[in-house]
C-alpha cells in the first residue's frame, strides 16, 4: 500500500490515476536550461569582435581614431556597396558586409542581440543548420539592399543575421504551437526602430524575409538532412542569382 494524505491507497490505483495526469508544458520555448552559449553563436561573436579589432588598428594606421573602425581600409575593402558588386564583380561583399560594424557601439547592440536569441535557436536547430540560417539570413539581407538600396552607400552589420534568427525562432514557436506574442512584440519594436535614420531597413526585412523561408525550409523537410541540405543551398543560390541577373541601377532607378 501507498501512503496518502488520509490513509493508504492500491498501488495500482495510483499507477491508473497518474496515467490520466497530464504533464504540465510551459507556454514559452525559452529554457534557462539551454541558455548556454554554444559553439557556433561563441564562434561568430568572437568572429564579429576580431573583424572590429582589425579595422580599428587598420584606421590607426590611417592616422583615424580606433572608433573610426569605418574610415579604414579594410572597412572600404569588405562593406557592402551595391555598384562595386554590380559593376566590378565584388561579390564577397554580399557576406563580408554582415561581420563589420560602424563603431564600438553598433558592434555591442548587435553581440548583445546574437547572445540573447543564437543559444536557444541553435539549441533547437543543431549547429549547422543554426550556421547556415544565420549565412542565408545575412545574405537575403544583402541582396535586399543589392536590389533596392541606394547603390553607392556602404552598409555593413550583423543585424540582417539576427533579424533572421527572431523570423527562425518565429518559424520554431509556431512549428511547436508555443506562443507568439512576446516575439511579435519585439518584432514590431525593431521594425519601428528600423525606420530610424543610418538603420538598413532593407537590410533588415531582407534578412527576416530569408530566415523565415530558411527555417520553414527546415520544419518542412524534419528529419531529412540531404533534403534540408540541399533546400538551403538552392535558396542562396538563388539569391545570389538574383544579385548577377538584375543590374542594380535597373531596379533602383525603376527602369
Amino acid at each position: 500500500m501507498t501512503p496518502a494524505a488520509v490513509g493508504f491507497q492500491c498501488p495500482d490505483d495510483v499507477r491508473a490515476g497518474n496515467a490520466g495526469v497530464r504533464r504540465p508544458r510551459r507556454a514559452s520555448g525559452w529554457s534557462a536550461a539551454r541558455r548556454r552559449f554554444g559553439p557556433v553563436t561563441a564562434t561568430l561573436v568572437a568572429v564579429n569582435v576580431v573583424v572590429f579589432v582589425i579595422t580599428a588598428v587598420s584606421a590607426v594606421s590611417e592616422g583615424a581614431s580606433p572608433l573610426d573602425n569605418y574610415e579604414s581600409e579594410v572597412f572600404r575593402d569588405f562593406s557592402l556597396v551595391p555598384v562595386l558588386v554590380d559593376v566590378y564583380g565584388q561579390d564577397w561583399r554580399l557576406i563580408t558586409g554582415a561581420f563589420l560594424h560602424i563603431g564600438i557601439t553598433h558592434l555591442l547592440l548587435n553581440m548583445l542581440s546574437l547572445l540573447l536569441f543564437g543559444p536557444e535557436i541553435e539549441a533547437r536547430l543543431g549547429w549547422w543548420r543554426y550556421l547556415a540560417v544565420y549565412l542565408v539570413s545575412a545574405l537575403g539581407g544583402a541582396v535586399a539592399i543589392q536590389l533596392f538600396g541606394d547603390p553607392g552607400r556602404p552598409v555593413a552589420g550583423a543585424s540582417a543575421a539576427i533579424y533572421g534568427l527572431l523570423g527562425a525562432m518565429g518559424v520554431l514557436l509556431v512549428a511547436a504551437r508555443q506562443d507568439l506574442r512576446g516575439l511579435l512584440a519585439l518584432l514590431a519594436i525593431n521594425v519601428v526602430i528600423s525606420f530610424l535614420p543610418g538603420v538598413s531597413l532593407l537590410g533588415h526585412l531582407g534578412g527576416l524575409a530569408a530566415g523565415l523561408l530558411a527555417t520553414t525550409l527546415l520544419v518542412l523537410a524534419r528529419r531529412r538532412v540531404a533534403v534540408q541540405a540541399a533546400g538551403l543551398a538552392l535558396l542562396a543560390v538563388a539569391m545570389v542569382v538574383l544579385v548577377l541577373v538584375v543590374p542594380v541601377p535597373v531596379v533602383v532607378l525603376g527602369l
